[in-house]
């Protein structure tokens, strides 16, 4: 796979088999990401790759702490508001999935139930927590950015699927407790990592994308 075709292939998938992956994929995957660039070859990433019991803790009181109607409160502040065209796309997305899934908008239950699926870290046999020194400027942001792209197109390469989420980051207090994050660094943005379960419908829906001449601009 070419990375043309695995930038087509990649999608967010949403339901995973229990399947784990072998650490020496995982780190082949890492490794791949890690020649990603970065301001002045800082480098800012660093990467907790959560499996098994430490994954299952983590599940467990995420969903605890949904169920009891704890607002998330990820380390990188969730924005207030999106422009109009942004929030746009977002209410598509939303529509879009609900209306493939056959969930009507009255029923607040399935779409709670959709919600959760964020919480249960989505059946996912591992999670790629990336984080950063606390302090770093919005630039090692986009270099995170960068690495996490990086590691979704390697990951798509070698068979396996992703998602990154910020729910997935909800509650950094607890992921720090059960990965032994330091309390320096923040946790930026999670990234769910498996076998992608192709069969569900979760994984079924593709979300649109703009046409290129709506925001391309060349000039010459």
């Amino acid at each position: 796979m070419n990375v043309i075709e695995a930038l087509a292939a990649r999608r967010s998938i949403r339901v995973f088999k229990s399947d784990p992956v072998a650490p020496e994929l995982i780190k082949s995957i890492v490794e791949a990401a890690n020649r990603s660039p970065s301001w002045a070859n800082t480098q800012p990433w660093e990467v907790y790759v959560a499996g098994g019991t430490p994954l299952e803790n983590l599940r467990e009181r995420y969903l605890e702490n949904y169920r009891k109607g704890i607002e998330p409160s990820p380390d990188i502040p969730v924005p207030p508001s999106w422009p109009a065209a942004h929030q746009e796309r977002i209410f598509q997305l939303g529509a879009g999935r609900f209306a493939f899934l056959g969930i009507e908008r009255h029923d607040k239950e399935a779409r709670k139930k959709t919600r959760e699926m964020n919480f249960n870290l989505f059946g996912a046999p591992h999670v790629v927590f990336i984080c950063m020194e606390q302090g770093l400027s919005p630039w090692s942001l986009y270099d995170l950015g960068s690495f996490s792209m990086s590691l979704m197109l390697a990951a798509q390469h070698y068979g396996l699927s992703t998602i990154p989420a910020v729910l997935l980051v909800a509650y950094p207090d607890i992921i720090r407790e059960e990965l032994g994050i330091p309390q320096n660094l923040s946790v930026v943005i999670g990234i769910a990592l498996g076998y992608g379960d192709m069969g569900s419908i979760h994984n079924q829906y593709i979300a649109s994308r703009r046409n290129v001449e709506e925001f391309l601009k060349i000039k010459s």
